[in-house]
């Protein structure tokens, strides 16, 4: 089994799955990053007109999480065709519809020309490129891990991971060229360059994605499901999942819980913090931060890398756990580190956290897969993780704003992002290991074989 997947890999091309696996998750981050990137800096007078800034820059984080609550409705959809018709067909409807909402983003006009209509189109574009995240993120990472040898699969798995840092710098390093802009070209017009970008990505992702191959695995399940009847082979995955797999959903959510809280938190509610003027926040230069989140976002791509790797010899469970307890120990410091109000403070508590982060989210999607058995593993995985966002990123840059505007004190996010971390933590320890390597040596089992935790591939 496992040559036959390593020979379907050489077929496809390494270079070219890298590419595939990771560019709609690059186009994902890149959107969401520039989206709280642009909700930090224009979107408070572009699109929210309201009194109080602060509160302003509050509504526009809230239709930033709009996204993340369409993403589980579009696991279900989304891994339904993955899990039934295929991968790669799943795959291509998610980014198609992602690319093209990002893309008409750079076209909405504003608030002062069509007045309400404007924050609705906004919510609207952004509800679909939720819906699309949902199944793009399980998508790519099934697709990319059913190619890979079985002693491999964190290293294949870690291409869509390193979409996150890769999309977000991308999206970072745009944002720092637009600033060198006056500042009220940034605001009439200049905004919507990076939106319209991803229509470029839109293009070369089809490219890379049309040479790519449908995974091994399901091919599998289509010969094997020949033979039986259309009711039996046209089942919904996500009944499957919520009633025989609901645990492993839970728990899995949970560990995401922490992640995508403490991730976004740094990503997009630092960004506004440190930039927005006293006493809300430390009135420090844009572009200085935007470079300092370009430099955090690069360790955390290394540290993905590394943890991937890693994870291949010695287990998931034991790097993600040390990817957690760091997380949970930087939290009680990088917002103490930020009060300083240097930019130096400041891009230390960034590379700090983003640092610790990367070894938590390098095996994370190699993980989740793993999980769940094949006739059901897009399904599962994606559920599983956007449960996660939902209550982890979806509102943790709102909570860390209110958190903000009622307390004064930025180290009281710490406390918030270490309390979800703990959760993290817990539903880890609660959950079974799944690489091949550990479970074939625990069990006494062959490498092709993983005891039931990744039944058929």
């Amino acid at each position: 089994m496992a040559d036959h997947e390593s020979q379907a890999a050489e077929r496809t091309g390494l270079g070219r799955l890298a590419f595939a696996s990771g560019v709609g998750t690059s186009l994902e981050f890149y959107d969401f990053a520039i989206y709280g990137t642009a909700t930090a800096l224009v979107f408070t007078d572009t699109f929210f007109h309201t009194e109080n800034a602060w509160f302003g820059t509050f509504m526009g984080l809230a239709t930033f999480g709009i996204g993340f609550l369409m993403a589980p409705i579009g696991a279900v959809l989304f891994g339904w065709v993955g899990d039934t018709y295929g991968r790669r067909r799943a795959l291509q409807l998610t980014f198609v519809s992602m690319g093209a909402a990002t893309m008409l983003i750079g076209f909405l006009p504003t608030y002062a020309q069509i007045g309400v209509a404007a924050p609705v189109l906004l919510v609207l574009l952004r509800l679909v490129h939720g819906l699309s995240r949902g199944g793009e993120t399980g998508g790519a990472a099934v697709l990319a891990i059913e190619h890979a040898p079985d002693s491999q699969r964190a290293r294949y798995g870690v291409f869509t991971a390193l979409g996150s840092p890769v999309g977000s710098i991308l999206a970072n390093g745009v944002f720092a060229l637009i600033l060198l802009l006056p500042a009220a070209a940034v605001q009439d017009w200049a905004w919507r360059i990076p939106f319209l970008i991803g229509g470029f990505v839109l293009v070369l992702g089809i490219w890379i994605r049309k040479g790519v191959h449908e995974s091994p695995v399901f091919k599998r399940m289509q010969v094997e499901r020949e033979g039986e009847d259309e009711g039996e082979a046209r089942r919904i995955p996500a009944l499957e999942v919520l009633e025989t797999h609901w645990r492993r959903v839970l728990l899995a959510a949970g560990v995401n819980v922490g992640l995508n809280s403490s991730t976004f938190v740094l990503a997009i509610f630092m960004l506004s913090y440190a930039t927005a003027k006293a006493p809300d926040g430390l009135a420090l230069p844009r572009t200085d931060i935007v470079w300092a989140s370009i430099a955090g976002l690069g360790l955390h791509a290394i540290a993905n890398f590394v943890a991937a790797v890693v994870s291949d010899r010695i287990g998931r469970r034991p790097v993600m756990m040390a990817g957690a307890v760091a997380s949970l120990a930087s939290a009680l410091v990088i917002f103490r580190l930020a009060e300083l109000g240097s930019v130096f403070s400041v891009a230390v508590a960034i590379c700090v956290g983003f640092a610790a982060t990367g070894v938590l989210f390098g095996p994370m999607y190699t993980y989740f897969t793993e999980l769940f058995p094949r006739d059901v593993r897009q399904t599962g995985m994606g559920i599983a993780y956007h449960v996660g966002a939902v209550l982890g990123g979806g509102i943790a840059p709102m909570v860390a704003n209110r958190i903000i505007a009622g307390t004064g004190h930025a180290s009281n996010i710490g406390y918030y992002l270490a309390g979800v971390l703990v959760i993290s933590v817990v539903c880890l320890a609660l959950l079974p290991e799944t690489a091949p390597a550990r479970v074939a040596r625990r069990e006494g089992e062959g490498e092709g074989e993983v005891a039931g935790i990744v039944a058929g591939g």
